[in-house]
């Protein structure tokens, strides 16, 4: 059998409630703007967003009921270049009043979770630089993936010398924005 080729993920497509708050949102947090509106007997049904500087491609449709049963839960993860830029990120969420639960270290990079859009959905960023070079000819096993990050993240931290912070390697004070 040949494998076909794919080239990535094309667009994420949620529902939303409010496409007007959804654009505001996703515009002034992260950036995005509207690239596509697609309509439907006159009346604007959905809207596709892109970033300026390499974000996906999100695309959102009204439908308030489900986006009411979907709401909580983590689609994806946007990528982020690097820990530095995701400490920045991380700020200008803070500034905007965004509440979030701060930088972290993950399996294989950093994240910075729980930030949440308006219709609840959870907007995860996970950085594209690994602070870990898993084996490639065998398959990683994480078992318990916040507490083995934890710990991995201790000895990280005091290879470098860095200081321990209680929460994160970021300090909880960019993440207490309400």
């Amino acid at each position: 059998m040949t494998i076909p080729t794919l080239q990535g993920v094309h667009h994420l497509k949620l529902p939303v409630g409010d496409l007007d708050r959804t654009i505001e949102w996703y515009g002034s947090r992260l950036g995005y703007r509207l690239v596509v509106e697609f309509r439907e007997q006159g009346r604007r049904t959905g809207v596709a967003m892109d970033h300026p500087d390499g974000g996906p491609e999100l695309s959102f449709v009204e439908d308030p009921e489900r986006a009411r049963a979907s709401a909580g839960f983590d689609f994806f993860s946007i990528g982020v270049p690097d820990r530095d830029r995701l400490v920045a990120l991380a700020a200008h969420l803070t500034a905007l009043g965004e509440w979030h639960a701060g930088v972290h270290f993950a399996t294989l990079g950093w994240i910075l979770p729980a930030l949440h859009d308006p219709d609840g959905y959870e907007v995860r960023f996970y950085t594209a630089e690994s602070h870990t070079t898993p084996d490639p000819t065998q398959v990683l096993v994480v078992d318990d993936a916040v507490a083995s990050a934890q710990a991995a993240e201790l000895v990280w931290l005091a290879e470098r010398g860095e200081p321990v912070v209680a929460g994160g390697s970021i300090p909880t004070a960019l993440h207490s924005g309400g």
